[in-house]
């Protein structure tokens, strides 16, 4: 079974799968035991480990250090650029910045990617990845140089994601980026789960159980916290975003 479809299974089991997103700049390496056992603890279905930018960290021996103790939680890449990518990950999310307008985000990073993919044999999730206002301009809207879809238009959210699934993406990524002050509409979550076949992960602003539940109610089938866990640094935190996600269905 590839970790895709494990996580698709988990996803539709416990009625929505919950990621942790990782910024090796926001996590030294001798934080890594302490925090996989809480993880772990907290039923955590997945770890995403990428960054806008990775300024002071070595990524690759980080995902190496995570890997060497984690073991039960797929370790997924969600790489901000193509010196994201290491072979100690079971897979990665091969995003393509459909929002934008920017060749460079939609087709020219990922044909630098390949050959890297290829050759560490990582699993590949062709990702549909689309940046929503949040309120404020974040790292990924800044990086990416592309305008963000307006959170009040679901009508451009549910054809960008029509387009996705006829392309063949496998999974649809909305989200505000790190640190977002507004979390993706549920409503715009709901058109898309009403129209789209695809699995929906969301992402961005999420600070709450309340509000994790409150996606998974719209129709997310995964969802991502990281900034919210990284400041906390809490494992009581962890567990109650999973079981909130968990049962929020």
């Amino acid at each position: 079974m590839t970790i895709f479809e494990q996580q698709l299974a988990i996803s539709k089991k416990k009625g929505a799968a919950y990621w942790v997103l990782l910024d090796p700049d926001k996590m030294p390496l001798d934080k890594i035991p302490d925090f996989v056992k809480q993880a772990e603890s907290a039923e955590v279905d997945g770890f995403l480990i990428g960054g806008s930018l990775i300024l002071s960290s070595d990524f690759d021996k980080f995902v190496a250090e995570l890997k060497r103790y984690n073991h039960s939680i797929p370790i997924i890449l969600f790489p901000g650029s193509v010196h994201q990518i290491t072979p100690h990950a079971d897979a990665m999310l091969f995003l393509s910045l459909i929002s934008g307008r920017e060749a460079q985000h939609l087709i020219g990073s990922q044909v630098l990617a390949a050959p890297l993919v290829y050759r560490t044999g990582l699993e590949a999730i062709a990702t549909a990845y689309m940046l929503l206002d949040s309120g404020r301009t974040t790292s990924a809207h800044f990086m990416s140089g592309t305008m963000p879809i307006p959170r009040d238009k679901p009508d451009i959210v549910v054809a960008h994601a029509l387009a996705a699934q006829y392309l063949g993406f496998k999974l649809i990524y909305l989200e505000g980026g790190s640190g977002s002050d507004l979390t993706i509409p549920d409503h715009v979550i709901l058109a898309v789960a009403k129209t789209c076949q695809l699995p929906i992960i969301v992402g961005g602003g999420i600070k709450t159980p309340k509000v994790a539940a409150e996606k998974v109610r719209a129709g997310a089938s995964f969802i991502v916290t990281g900034n919210v866990i990284e400041r906390s640094g809490g494992p009581d935190l962890m567990s109650e975003m999973a079981r909130a996600i968990h049962s929020g269905k």
